[in-house]
């Protein structure tokens, strides 16, 4: 049986693993100054889960610490506790998270329901450019990967669900972020401090200005080897049906012609669109 609590934020819960119950004390609640109650430990938690990333995915108990800025006594004892819970395994003196992780994500992809809708779609465009194609949400000043179709080619890109890159540098990114009221996504563009990613990456409020305002003029993005060197791509956004954009789609390619990728991924934008608009 996999560990749950019981409900009651005021009162000490009930903790259930292998059919034994203990008492767990509750987590010491925060009152804001708005009068919200803020979990303090939840947050903690939750800073260890993010300090791992691509260029962490193994850390000692130093560099947990280092990273979330906690105490070495801290970080371990959240580290310890999230081991117990499965989200974290140890190897000698290095900690690393494990794929239960993923069910958080999971969590909030079924709820939402779109990644379902989208993915076999993403399949289908695929198969039919010979082209690996994505589809990614806007969180913070990142995208976000929430359903992909890969290609099978001898050079690929590692990108799986959960992935994030910034926003400014992806076509999937500008194609989001041109949805969203100018004054928003200029506060995004400049939270995001960019960075010189490649030597074609656009940098300066003037570039990333007009590069957005492109995309609402054209209705899609496309970015040339801002991202990484070689790479290309093509997106789209996608809306729901009061016309609000909740998604972008894309599609990768080295050597693949416009011409032959944008009726393909317009194609594939108005049937996910459609096939929303009956949910």
């Amino acid at each position: 049986m996999s560990p749950r609590f019981a409900s009651g934020s005021a009162k000490a819960s009930l903790w259930c693993s292998n059919d034994k119950l203990a008492i767990v004390n509750p987590a010491p609640v925060t009152t804001t100054a708005d009068g919200s109650e803020f979990v303090q430990s939840l947050a903690r938690g939750l800073s260890v889960i993010t300090a791992f990333d691509a260029e962490h995915s193994s850390m000692t108990l130093t560099e947990v610490a280092e990273r979330t800025g906690f105490s070495r006594a801290t970080a371990r004892r959240f580290l310890l506790t999230l081991e117990q819970l499965g989200y974290v395994r140890v190897t000698g003196k290095d900690f690393a998270l494990t794929p239960r992780v993923l069910e958080l994500g999971y969590s909030y992809l079924s709820s939402q329901g779109l990644a379902d809708v989208i993915a076999p779609h993403l399949n289908e465009l695929s198969a039919e450019v010979h082209e690996s194609a994505s589809a990614a949400v806007l969180d913070g000043n990142d995208i976000v990967y929430i359903a992909r179709s890969a290609a099978r080619k001898i050079m690929q890109v590692n990108i799986t669900i959960g992935t994030r890159f910034p926003a400014y540098a992806t076509s999937m990114g500008r194609a989001l972020l041109a949805g969203l009221p100018e004054t928003d996504a200029q506060r995004i563009l400049f939270d995001s401090h960019p960075a010189q990613l490649t030597e074609f990456t656009r940098t300066t409020p003037a570039h990333l200005t007009e590069a957005l305002d492109t995309v609402r003029a054209q209705g899609y993005a496309f970015v040339d080897q801002e991202l990484e060197l070689g790479l290309r791509a093509l997106a789209m956004p996608l809306r729901d049906a009061r016309g609000n954009v909740i998604a972008a789609v894309n599609i990768s390619s080295s050597n693949t012609t416009m011409d032959v990728l944008l009726p393909a991924l317009q194609r594939c934008v108005l049937a996910i669109e459609a096939d929303l608009a009956t949910r």
